[in-house]
């Protein structure tokens, strides 16, 4: 008898063919479609409507049962509460690597073995290793789609029956084999940023939930250069909608960006030209999670990144007797933002990750 793989369905390409590929190896394959955020656009409709009809539409070529299920309470309490405690504390969070391990393979997880299933799957692009009981996150075959930094959070018995089918695919591949099944999604373009916010303008979206204070903008030499709208809005490294261009006297050293924000004084502070204070050249880093488990040693090299796409980068991470990291970076590291994720990495396995505290300059 074949075993039932519950795949979690987002109405995307990836998943899609994810999907096909589990029914042409032989599984049993159950589609679920997670609704974790329950909100209208401006015309009134449910922006998970369009993803959920795309998922209907590609079960029914692929011949596979789906359901849908409501974790927008889960998705609330666990991930957004989160998301805005972090920006109300002036920190740049990652709500996509706790959806991961608050939701995707949380309640998913129980929901889909309520439906009998023996493995759950993803169109996540990464690997897999199941070795004597132990489970290794790997990099995935397409390095450009690599998605193992967002499941830097994930634990030995979220992965323990996993399946991500996507491991050895490249994009174009993926895309091909939707045209040729006529699945729905082939040329849907890939979502792109928070999922909970789409297309929509950010700083709207947020201004919605936490009241904006607007404050002075300085450079590093403490002359007031502008306002700012809110420091909640701004970015470590960020260029854009800073409103500084053409300030008298100023002449042309570039462009303008955030290096700098004091919470306690509402002050954003910015540089003209010069990135040297964006550079700093260790970080400490809370909440690691071990991939299979922590390491014996306290003091080692291997790899980082700080943020998802970034290139691998040369570390040294000690161990602290709190649990905690303290990475050293062998080249200076541009713009490592708090709340955001530090991930280790040792060849093609994921080490896990933790959130970035302070930066050290």
């Amino acid at each position: 008898m074949s075993k039932t793989v519950v795949i979690g369905m987002s109405g995307g390409v990836d998943s899609s063919v994810a999907a096909l590929l589990l029914k042409e190896q032989g599984y049993n394959v159950i589609g679920l479609f997670m609704q974790n955020w329950e909100e209208t656009d401006e015309n009134g409709c449910c922006t998970a409507e369009d993803d959920y009809a795309d998922v209907r539409r590609v079960c029914s070529v692929l011949d596979i049962p789906y359901y849908t299920v409501n974790f927008a309470k889960e998705y609330m309490d666990r991930v957004f509460s989160y998301f805005l405690a972090e920006y109300k504390a002036g920190r740049t969070p990652n709500p996509d690597v706790l959806c991961n391990r608050e939701i995707k393979f949380g309640p998913f997880l129980e929901e889909a073995k309520k439906l009998g299933a023996d493995y759950i799957a993803t169109g996540h692009y990464c690997k897999i290793s199941h070795q004597n009981g132990v489970h290794y996150l790997q990099k995935a075959k397409d390095q450009n789609k690599d998605q193992t930094y967002f499941l830097n959070q994930l634990s030995q018995a979220q992965l323990a029956d996993v399946l991500f089918p996507l491991q050895d695919m490249e994009k174009p591949e993926i895309r091909k084999i939707a045209l040729e099944n006529g699945l729905a999604t082939a040329k849907k373009k890939d979502s792109t940023g928070i999922c909970f916010i789409g297309e929509r303008n950010f700083r709207k979206f947020l201004s919605s939930y936490l009241p904006a204070s607007k404050g002075k903008i300085f450079d590093l030499s403490g002359k007031q250069v502008g306002e700012h709208c809110g420091l909640m809005y701004y970015t470590l490294g960020q260029r854009r909608g800073l409103d500084l261009g053409g300030i008298k006297g100023e002449e042309e050293q570039g462009r303008w960006f955030v290096v700098k924000k004091d919470l306690q004084n509402n002050v954003l502070y910015v540089s003209h030209g010069d990135e040297t204070p964006l550079y700093s050249k260790s970080c400490e880093v809370s909440g690691f999670n071990w991939i299979p488990f922590a390491p014996q040693k306290t003091e080692f090299a291997c790899k980082a990144k700080f943020r998802y796409r970034q290139p691998d980068q040369d570390v040294t991470v000690k161990v602290k007797p709190d649990g905690g990291l303290h990475i050293e970076f062998a080249e200076p590291q541009r713009a490592v933002t708090e709340g955001q994720y530090a991930v280790l990495y040792d060849g093609e396995n994921c080490l896990g990750g933790g959130v970035i505290e302070s930066a050290e300059y």
